[in-house]
């Protein structure tokens, strides 16, 4: 049984950060493509990050430079390092499994000014 069960969100001040991590069970995730994504208040849902099966990232351009994505095998984890926030990164943050179409329950992020 697939699940995926994100923790880390929070409130945290302008400019500040915060991880976000995404413990993956019944798989094993680094055997697919997982993905961070995220929808604000009256925003569509959009990609943050992606990390593919090989290892290799993709960073979205809105996040580019302040955003990370990495992933612990043994730990079955897959992390979202979020630096110098913004008001405009406030939104709930999925983690996914892009094989499947598997989501998380979600994590709130808010940034206040």
């Amino acid at each position: 049984q697939v699940q995926l069960v994100e923790s880390g969100g929070g409130l945290v001040q302008f400019g500040g950060s915060l991880r976000l991590s995404c413990v993956a069970s019944g798989f094993a995730l680094d055997l697919y493509a997982m993905r961070w994504s995220r929808q604000g208040p009256g925003k569509e849902r959009e990609t943050v990050a992606t990390i593919f099966s090989d290892g290799r990232t993709l960073i979205e351009d809105s996040v580019s430079g302040r955003f990370d994505i990495s992933r612990d095998t043994e730990e079955n984890t897959v992390y979202l390092e979020m630096n110098s926030l913004k008001t405009e990164d406030t939104a709930v943050y999925y983690c996914t499994r892009l094989r499947g179409n598997y989501w998380g329950q979600g994590t709130q992020v808010t940034v206040s000014s």
